[in-house]
């Protein structure tokens, strides 16, 4: 696993419209109902996350849920991120 070079990152974002690049890192917020269902949403996540072994930090906000990935061992992005991030999109376009 290495770190990303910048214009590889760039391109890469381009298919997750809605995660903005910050700090070395990718992030999206997304909005639900109530608490409940927020937290059944990060669940999810964490299963996916132990499927791929690559864990995202995640802030609960009562019905907000803010991810933030990047991959420790490289000090940055690496391609787990991303394919990470696209995993949790198709999560959440079943879960809202």
């Amino acid at each position: 696993m290495a770190r990303l070079a910048a214009g590889e990152i760039e391109k890469m974002i381009r298919g997750l419209p809605d995660w903005t690049l910050r700090e070395g890192a990718i992030e999206r917020e997304f909005h639900f109902g109530n608490f409940r269902s927020a937290i059944e949403f990060v669940n999810k996540i964490a299963d996916l996350a132990e499927e791929e072994e690559h864990h995202p930090d995640i802030f609960i906000f009562y019905n907000k849920v803010r991810l933030v990935l990047s991959t420790h061992k490289v000090g940055g992005l690496s391609g787990k991120d991303f394919v990470l991030a696209e995993k949790i999109e198709r999560l959440a376009s079943r879960q809202t």
